[in-house]
């Protein structure tokens, strides 16, 4: 059990989105992006990273002739593009296929534990975490693994937990024609852990409440599925 945690209300961060922080703070609940961010290929932004890539491995002093290292520029550049920041393409957004919803029910749906691995924009090292997403039908469904795939597509770019627990709210509610989303992420953060204050037993905790999880009794019953044992 984690001895800390910290828990973040993303319906009152959204009132302090565009004040001044001071510096680690994001000011959009859209991911930073130039107009210009996919004139480039996939192939080119491979090639440019890597030359790049290289260069800051030379400057750290390492021997990019030994074995081990000389792949790695290429390795990280196409991780880079192909892999963990793939989330940055909407063309990579996931389709939310609905379906008829035959059986005409009508209460929660919970999808919990889901795992992803993301990256912090300020660091550039891992958030490790998971979510739990629910929504009531408004008259359609969609299949489960959508759900997990729109968590792992805003989870595959350098990210903001708290734009990251809204993005996935935002997505869901279009995807569902529903107001009738909630979303919980938890998650560890290698910036806490790794450097600054090497807090290893922190984890951070961000919510987004919609629709009919507004209401307490709604809410309630979701977080009682979250917290219950899994079978």
């Amino acid at each position: 059990m984690k001895q800390k945690e910290t828990l973040l209300n993303t319906a009152e961060i959204k009132h302090h989105f565009e004040e001044m922080g001071d510096g680690h703070e994001s000011f959009s609940l859209e991911t930073p992006m130039r107009a210009d961010a996919f004139e480039l290929d996939d192939a080119l932004k491979i090639e440019l990273i890597e030359k790049h890539f290289k260069e800051i491995m030379l400057i750290l002093g390492l021997d990019m002739s030994d074995d081990s290292l000389k792949g790695t520029p290429h390795r990280v550049a196409k991780m880079y593009v192909q892999e963990i920041f793939s989330g940055l393409n909407p063309l990579n957004a996931p389709k939310a296929k609905l379906f008829e919803n035959k059986y005409q029910y009508k209460n929660m749906l919970v999808e919990k534990q889901i795992t992803f691995h993301s990256t912090c924009e300020h660091h550039f090292v891992p958030i490790i975490g998971k979510a739990h997403i629910a929504y009531i039908p408004n008259g359609r469904v969609v299949g489960l693994s959508k759900l997990n795939r729109i968590v792992r597509y805003f989870a595959q770019r350098p990210q903001v937990q708290e734009r990251m627990t809204i993005q996935i709210a935002n997505m869901l509610k279009e995807a569902l024609s529903t107001e009738d989303v909630a979303v919980i992420i938890e998650a560890d953060h290698l910036c806490v852990a790794s450097r600054g204050v090497k807090d290893v037993t922190s984890n951070t905790i961000t919510s987004e409440y919609c629709g009919k999880f507004l209401d307490s009794k709604t809410r309630e019953e979701f977080l009682k599925y979250v917290t219950m044992d899994n079978m």
